[in-house]
């Protein structure tokens, strides 16, 4: 009777829902197979994400009262990268002893008014998940912080009192001095020579002034810098109208409250507010020659020692980051691309950049030959960075000096829509990232007062002709040669022959004829 009342239920259902929708499972049971596909009655109409590309949160701008900006550009997660940028850097130093945004650096996040030392300064972020880090480059220095979005308060207060504050003692201007010597002989004795070789081909492109003026603090100067110089320099170039505030991952009416909260009525440790003597000179490329004889012989000595080489980098004027040849230049440079002869290469590492084809693939005895560009608000710098052999010196020079005049040639179709979206490419990896969008935003506001976003650099990209590269080209092949040299330079043509060759047809060096070998 009991399996007979269970066979008429079962059937009940079959006749409900069809035969397909009838499932048996172990336990004896069956439910029906909805469809996952129709939606389920008496349900609101969900609201998918949708995906175009565009940032829909633009980035906020606000101005205090007291000139400072803060700028914001929401991102929705549990951290936060709150910074302060600050239009100060080497190329400033012109009337003070070069080095002091080099010291700045090292002493930022050190005692302050209200933080008796930096471990303290530690202490209190790690309540809050963060870590902070201060930067300078030759236009720009760049305190910031990341950490938890609740610890906002706290950070700007720390940031304020940090980058306004700071007691700057006597043993931590020394303990500071130990570590810029430090810096700067690991700078002469590490393998890689690019940080001075890009130190260098500055001097040597820009003479004695802004940009051209040391990063790193010379030796000479180390002994020279104190308190009173730094309060000198700070007087100048740390007030309100000179600074941005920018924050990601925040609400913009938050950073704004905070920021009128630690940083709108703070008069600084050094006193004066209004900046009195600040250096408003304009780049001035001048192009010329820094050479630096050094034995490369036992730089990296060991089981696989690196050989001895010779550095060689060439430079010509671009223009400034503020111009609309900004990204022909930039794609430009992109095409270019290079890397080192022994990388692994792979998907977008540019193996069929121009520099890979045409230098590394070719000639077997070059070890290096990298393409950088280097811009600022006034100027820029296009450059070839290449190393070789030192008796092959000479044959490595011609052969950039060559690629520089092949730059003005007709671009091929192919090679500048994949240097095009390479750039693009990298642009929006790079963008990923959370402090990438932080400095993003920083130098663009404290520079220009508003921010592109990524969908119109891409469009600007997008826009790059063949004929653009053409015309840049032109334009950047009339400037004088910068050239810096590092190792055995017995070989090296001399500044007339490389500015010869780049004004030739061909990029060739003169001929030299030798009785003697």
């Amino acid at each position: 009777m009991a399996t007979h009342m269970s066979r008429c239920r079962s059937w009940s259902r079959v006749q409900r829902f069809g035969i397909a929708a009838y499932r048996k499972y172990s336990s004896g049971g069956g439910y029906p197979n909805i469809s996952l596909s129709a939606p389920l009655p008496g349900i609101p109409k969900p609201l998918f994400a949708s995906v175009d590309g565009q940032e829909k949160y633009e980035t906020k701008i606000t101005t205090l009262e007291n000139g400072l900006k803060v700028a914001s550009q929401n991102k929705f997660g549990q951290f936060c990268t709150v910074g302060v940028l600050v239009n100060s850097g080497s190329r400033h130093e012109a009337k003070y002893p070069s080095g002091i945004a080099h010291f700045l650096e090292k002493l930022a996040f050190s005692s302050t008014a209200q933080y008796g030392s930096r471990d303290e300064i530690l202490l209190t972020l790690e309540k809050h998940g963060g870590i902070c880090d201060c930067q300078t480059s030759r236009d720009t220095t760049m305190y910031a912080v990341s950490a938890e979005v609740k610890g906002l308060d706290t950070v700007v207060s720390l940031l304020s009192d940090a980058v306004l504050q700071p007691r700057l003692l006597d043993e931590e201007i020394e303990m500071t001095r130990m570590a810029v010597r430090f810096e700067l002989e690991d700078l002469n004795m590490r393998p890689d020579p690019e940080p001075l070789l890009t130190e260098m081909i500055h001097a040597a492109a820009y003479r004695g002034n802004t940009v051209g003026l040391p990063r790193f603090c010379p030796g000479d100067n180390v002994d020279k810098i104190d308190k009173m110089v730094l309060h000198s320099y700070l007087r100048n170039y740390y007030c309100p109208e000179r600074m941005v505030l920018a924050g990601v991952g925040i609400e913009h009416e938050q950073l704004v409250e905070c920021a009128r909260k630690y940083l709108l009525d703070v008069k600084p440790v050094w006193g004066a507010v209004t900046a009195a003597n600040v250096d408003l000179s304009v780049a001035q490329y001048t192009g010329g020659i820094v050479k630096m004889e050094k034995d490369m012989s036992d730089v990296s000595l060991g089981p696989t020692p690196i050989p001895e080489l010779t550095h060689i980098m060439i430079g010509l004027e671009s223009c400034s980051f503020l111009e609309d040849d900004f990204i022909p230049f930039a794609v430009l440079n992109m095409m270019m691309g290079g890397g080192g002869s022994f990388s692994a290469g792979g998907p977008g590492k540019g193996m069929f950049t121009r520099l890979y084809l045409n230098v590394l693939n070719r000639h077997h005895w070059m070890y290096n030959a990298t393409s950088y560009h280097h811009s600022y608000e006034d100027s820029g710098l296009l450059c070839i960075h290449a190393s070789a052999d030192p008796r092959q010196v000479r044959e490595m020079v011609e052969i950039i000096t060559r690629e520089f005049i092949q730059m003005a040639g007709n671009a091929g179709e192919m090679e500048l829509e994949r240097a095009k979206t390479q750039l693009k490419s990298m642009l929006m990896m790079n963008l990923e990232s959370r402090p990438v969008i932080f400095e993003d935003v920083g130098r663009q506001v404290l520079s220009t007062g508003k921010r592109k976003l990524p969908h119109e650099l891409c469009e600007l990209i997008s826009n790059v002709t063949a004929s653009d590269i053409k015309r840049v080209t032109a334009k950047m092949l009339r400037s004088k040669p910068a050239v810096a040299a590092l190792g055995d330079l017995t070989e090296l043509p001399s500044y007339e022959h490389i500015q010869a060759a780049l004004s030739s047809k061909d990029g060739r060096l003169p001929r030299m004829y030798r009785l003697f070998r």
